[in-house]
């Protein structure tokens, strides 16, 4: 039996998103790839007007640590980014023969999905979980070894925190 996701909104918690791409299929190593995904961010960002404290987009997942938005919950939030960035990236490129391929026919989408469909989210509500998420994600790259210092990986809120003038977008600053 499949366990239900709790998620609690209302208490202006901020939250610690977990998505991956569909079965983990690196949809966005490219660095065009993670740039429309960093430029989708700031739009929904903009758009539904929360606070984004921290992300990471990693080739196969993404985390955010999110406040939660003025006009919507943060499940819409997710859902409206996501489909942002697989329209834009498919419209493109398409995915390489090989994913192509893969047996879809179990799987709810018409079409080869960019996205699993579960989000993980955790409600952080103290300083100290907030800088324990913050550091997990911004040691993604680092523990992948795609880097040799967060700094060097432009696809996360780390170098914000180490200059306030660096990152690609504007990040909300832990208080």
């Amino acid at each position: 039996m499949a366990h239900q996701l709790i998620r609690i909104y209302g208490r202006g918690h901020l939250h610690f998103i977990t998505f991956s791409c569909y079965r983990r299929v690196p949809f966005l190593r490219s660095v065009r790839a993670k740039n429309v995904f960093v430029q989708m961010l700031d739009e929904v960002r903009d758009r539904y007007e929360f606070s984004l404290l921290g992300y990471v987009v990693m080739p196969e997942h993404v985390h955010l640590l999110i406040g939660e938005p003025a006009k919507a919950t943060p499940s819409p939030v997710v859902q409206v980014l996501k489909q942002r960035v697989s329209r834009r990236l498919r419209r493109k490129t398409r995915a390489p023969a090989a994913q192509l391929s893969l047996n879809f026919a179990r799987s709810e989408c018409t079409l080869p999905c960019f996205w699993q469909r579960r989000v993980y989210d955790f409600n952080v509500w103290s300083l100290k979980k907030r800088v324990e998420k913050l550091h997990y994600m911004h040691m993604n790259p680092l523990k992948r070894k795609l880097v040799d210092h967060p700094k060097d990986w432009p696809w996360s809120s780390f170098p914000f925190y180490s200059n306030p003038k660096d990152g690609l977008i504007r990040v909300d600053p832990v208080r």
